[in-house]
């Protein structure tokens, strides 16, 4: 499984941006599908996770309420509805594909994709 985010960028604080990934291979519909975020200097993080039909999602304490994940198994993509967004949310966005253990452990994912920058200006 190949992994392409996109959507980042610049933008104010209570603005709102959203993230896609897009995944290449015939599997992506059996994959639970997650987001992590890393901050400079930081580890990365659990951001939200959902399982592979839609099922069910899982989110960090830090954005729930504000953040929404989502998937088209059609589209072969998962996206990431960020609202509200604070200067805290600025970080390196990842998605990741088929967790082996927690989904919420960045350590138990099996494939990665390259990252995309959101920033939040205060």
């Amino acid at each position: 499984v190949q992994l392409q985010a996109s959507g980042g960028g610049l933008v104010q604080a209570g603005g709102s941006l959203r993230l896609s990934c897009a995944a290449s291979g015939r599997t992506f519909s059996t994959y639970t599908m997650g987001w992590f975020r890393q901050a400079p200097g930081k580890e990365r993080e659990f951001v939200a996770a959902i399982t592979w039909n839609g099922g069910s999602t899982n989110y960090a304490d830090s954005v729930k309420g504000r953040f929404t994940i989502s998937r088209d198994t059609a589209k072969n993509t998962v996206y990431l509805q960020m609202n509200s967004l604070k200067p805290e949310d600025t970080a390196v966005y990842y998605c990741a594909a088929d967790p082996t253990t927690r989904y919420d452990n960045r350590w138990s994912w099996n494939y990665w994709g390259q990252g995309t920058q959101v920033t939040v200006s205060s």
